[in-house]
């Protein structure tokens, strides 16, 4: 195993997933990857917060996930890891980790059981699903 993959979007099934992987890369000495993925979303209050802060939804949003990537990073360097690298990409998610997950031909890929997903991954079926269904690697989906 040389690479592995873990997504967070900051929820604590995330950072559980994020620490799970971190001990799984040094105990393998395996490059880590951490990725979070930017959702655009059409929400009012993040439109006036954004208007409040001078700022475009994105440019929001992106700081949001600085700020994930960053936290991600902590725990992943808190559990010894050295080798790893930060990854913000825009667009659905679980299709972003696919492709990352491709491009970056990962042996695993890490995500929580459960993130801070909108009603729609609720019906339509959660990320980790989608994951464990179409993943080009093994899944491991913590709780």
């Amino acid at each position: 195993m040389k690479k592995i993959l873990v997504a967070s979007d900051g929820s604590a099934a995330a950072e559980r997933a994020v620490a799970f992987a971190a001990e799984l890369a040094r105990g393998m000495a395996a490059e880590l990857l951490l990725l979070t993925v930017c959702v655009s979303v059409g929400d009012g209050d993040l439109e006036r917060f954004s208007l409040s802060e001078h700022a475009s939804v994105m440019e929001v949003l992106e700081a949001e996930a600085r700020s994930i990537l960053a936290r991600a990073r902590s725990i992943a360097e808190g559990k010894g890891v050295r080798g790893l690298k930060t990854i913000l990409e825009t667009g659905e998610t679980a299709s972003a980790i696919l492709d990352c997950a491709r491009n970056a031909q990962v042996d695993v890929i890490v995500v929580g059981k459960r993130g801070r997903g909108h009603l729609a991954g609720l019906l339509l079926g959660s990320v980790s699903q989608k994951l464990v269904s179409l993943a080009p690697a093994v899944v491991i989906v913590v709780p």
